[in-house]
């Protein structure tokens, strides 16, 4: 308890998975919660139960691909609590699509959210982190950006510019104690890949593909973010952290 004690943090795709259970982690572990997405209602619950539990959060609607909404987000943080520590770069969509079979809305929609939803986070919440004199970016990507699937052209495409991105921003912004690293996930089971582990075949697959005899589940990947975000991670940035079950040592 006590980790991020005094921090303020923004959470985006809170509403649900890994998301939810990152800002509910945060909030245990002292920091202020500014969770944020698009699932208003869901969102409302994640925050009222943080807040009946006695951390401190509030929710805001939140289109991550809108300019004018990050620029809201960030004002009414600071406004609410003065300050913004962390920033977690969660939101984003997943589209099962190879390459030619991707429309172009689809693409669009994607790069959007996925990879312009993480740069206009940053763009508008560096300045503040300026102002600090410090701070931790954690930006979700996937394994991905490092390895090809087959059926996500878009996402992959997506996950490997957040990759690539973050890799800038930590060499840009580390003489300023800003931090900026990556997080991988494998497969884990959250609402927005479960109607790709729906059938027993796709379920077994993945599995199988994981050398860990389970899969991972979102409190596995919100505890790593947790590690970035804290000051436990003082001298980590610019890194990759997969978290994967060992899928990528095969």
């Amino acid at each position: 308890m006590g980790r991020l004690t005094g921090k303020v943090a923004i959470v985006t795709g809170a509403a649900g998975g890994q998301g939810a259970y990152e800002a509910e982690l945060f909030a245990k572990e002292g920091a202020k919660v500014v969770a944020t997405d698009v699932q208003i209602d869901l969102l409302k619950r994640v925050v009222k139960d943080i807040n009946d539990g006695e951390g401190q959060a509030i929710s805001l609607k939140h289109d991550v691909a809108s300019e004018e909404d990050w620029q809201t987000v960030v004002r009414s943080t600071v406004e609410n609590y003065g300050r913004v520590d962390i920033l977690i770069n969660n939101a984003g969509i997943y589209i099962t699509n190879k390459v030619e079979g991707t429309t172009l809305d689809e693409w669009n929609k994607t790069m959007s959210i996925n990879a312009t939803g993480v740069y206009l986070g940053m763009k508008y919440v560096i300045p503040e982190m300026l102002d600090s004199g410090s701070g931790s970016i954690v930006n979700i990507s996937s394994i991905d950006s490092i390895i090809g699937s087959g059926n996500s052209a878009a996402y992959a495409a997506s996950k490997g510019a957040v990759r690539s991105l973050t890799k800038n921003a930590a060499f840009s912004y580390a003489e300023n104690k800003i931090r900026v690293n990556s997080v991988h996930p494998g497969v884990i089971i959250t609402p927005m890949n479960e109607h790709q582990l729906a059938s027993e075949a796709t379920k077994t697959f993945a599995q199988k593909n994981t050398p860990l005899p389970y899969l991972g589940k979102p409190e596995d990947v919100a505890y790593g973010v947790l590690y970035l975000a804290s000051d436990e991670s003082k001298f980590v940035t610019g890194t990759e952290l997969v978290i994967d079950g060992g899928l990528l040592t095969l």
